[in-house]
């Protein structure tokens, strides 16, 4: 981003061009190369992208440590699903479900942080880990002895999203060339994930930001300096919370199907994962963890099929695989760039003593 910045302005604009046009076709590309069940998987990195960035203003800018995270994604999800869906025989659009969803979760943000604003760390996390795995528990019940999430057996028949009449689960041609559903998704989505980046950049420079910042460095300094740290905390929670609310109606329309399985404490974890592997506060690190930590898990598949050519047997199961390796990369990353893989500057010059 920096290097971006540094250049003219004719070679900076040029250098964006480049990179638009690039992800625009990048689906096509992948799909010719890899297959079309890779372009889906780049949709769930894109959505999680937006999780991460969402994760990254309650952790990365205000220092508030969350477990719960995915509890805002199952409300998102949730919300959209109820309202569009055969369930309750109700069919919103989607320009009404997003911003509903964002709504919600963000109120759910702000019943989270009221009653844990005087706790910090530890004690924190265990608080917001406690809030996640309730909100499961309450998607997995609440379906007597009125019928409103149907239970563990989810959701189904999820409607996707239309845009101009148009539904993104059909495919459709143009000018020769084949749009499926999977290639519909990303452009949604990676018009959603450009928005939250500008959105977090934004923040980040605003005066909220650097309140958040302040509080985060520290909180009884921040106070003497007039920051109202109580209704900064409740923003930073608010805020996060309704990426989350619109990543999980996104990620409703996208599988057609939910259920409270969806949101584990493993994913909150994931997510907070890609914060801290990225670079905590830092926004192209950030959406290189949650681009990384959503692919390799994926192509780790591919070591059981290498192992039976190989060997004519699989060794290690894939899944055990893919944990012992991720639990390593942790291991290694907080020995030895405990600031993340694409850490910002100032977070660099802190861990470097300086």
């Amino acid at each position: 981003m920096q290097l971006l910045r540094n250049l003219p302005p004719a070679a900076r604009y040029a250098a964006y061009a480049a990179i638009a046009l690039a992800l625009l076709a990048l689906p096509f590309l992948v799909e010719a190369a890899l297959g079309r069940t890779w372009v889906r998987i780049i949709d769930v990195a894109l959505l999680f992208i937006m999780l991460a960035l969402g994760l990254n203003v309650v952790v990365g800018y205000a220092g508030l440590l969350d477990l719960g995270y995915v509890a805002f994604f199952a409300v998102g999800a949730y919300a959209y699903a109820l309202l569009a869906s055969p369930h309750f025989a109700v069919h919103w659009p989607f320009f009404a479900l997003l911003p509903l969803g964002a709504l919600v979760a963000c109120v759910f943000g702000v019943l989270l942080g009221a009653p844990t604003l005087r706790l910090r760390g530890d004690y924190l996390a265990i608080v917001t880990l406690g809030f996640g795995e309730i909100i499961r528990i309450f998607l997995n019940n609440l379906n007597r002895p009125v019928n409103i999430t149907n239970g563990p057996l989810g959701i189904t028949l999820i409607d996707p999203l239309r845009i101009g009449g148009l539904s993104l689960a059909r495919t459709y041609e143009v000018a020769g060339l084949a749009i499926a559903p999977v290639h519909s998704y990303y452009f949604v989505f990676l018009a959603f994930a450009a928005f939250s980046v500008f959105m977090s950049l934004r923040l980040e420079d605003s005066r909220i930001g650097r309140a958040w910042i302040a509080i985060r460095e520290d909180e009884v300094a921040a106070k003497a300096m007039g920051i109202n740290a109580r209704d900064v905390k409740l923003l930073a929670f608010a805020m996060g919370a309704s990426f989350g609310g619109v990543s999980g109606g996104l990620f409703a329309s996208f599988q057609g199907f939910v259920s409270p399985e969806s949101f584990t404490l493993l994913d909150s974890i994931m997510i907070l994962c890609m914060v801290v592997l990225g670079g905590m506060g830092h926004v192209p690190g950030v959406v290189l963890g949650a681009l990384l930590l959503t692919a390799l898990p994926e192509a780790l598949r591919y070591v059981g099929p290498l192992q039976q050519s190989w060997l004519g047997r699989v060794v290690i199961d894939p899944s055990d695989l893919r944990m012992l390796l991720f639990g390593l990369a942790l291991v290694l990353m907080m020995l030895f760039r405990p600031a993340g893989l694409w850490p910002s500057r100032v977070r660099k010059r802190e861990f470097a003593g300086e």
